[in-house]
């Protein structure tokens, strides 16, 4: 994925980006199911053209860096894991998810919609 994120594939590069306690950082668990592809990819480069104050923007990609994966959802296990998701940290806080199923069969506008709420929010 390009678009300015950070692919992490390794949990030395999770813990890099994500374990840093300061900003907002936007973490997109990215999948090859096809509501990644369709509308979670297409919605989230959306979502943050355009958004300033821009938060630090990560990917991981669930099934192909595993180890990557589960050491990104230790950071907000708070939420059950969800492939595609997009979560939202601020001052290392999980204060946002779009999850799957909030996903799945939705428009990668109405994806871009929601996740542009919580980034002004």
């Amino acid at each position: 994925m390009q678009a300015g994120f950070q692919e992490l594939r390794t949990p030395e590069e999770v813990d890099r980006a994500l374990g840093e306690r300061s900003g907002s950082v936007l973490v997109f668990v990215n999948s090859v199911c096809g509501c990644a592809a369709g509308s979670a990819r297409p919605g989230v480069i959306a979502a943050v053209k355009g958004i300033t104050p821009l938060p630090r923007l990560t990917t991981v990609f669930a099934g192909q860096d595993r180890e990557a994966t589960e050491r990104a959802r230790g950071y907000f296990r708070e939420f059950p894991p969800s492939s595609p998701s997009v979560i939202l940290l601020k001052d290392g806080a999980p204060v946002y998810i779009l999850e799957r199923r909030q996903i799945e069969g939705r428009s990668p506008d109405h994806v871009a919609a929601e996740l542009r709420r919580a980034l002004h929010a």
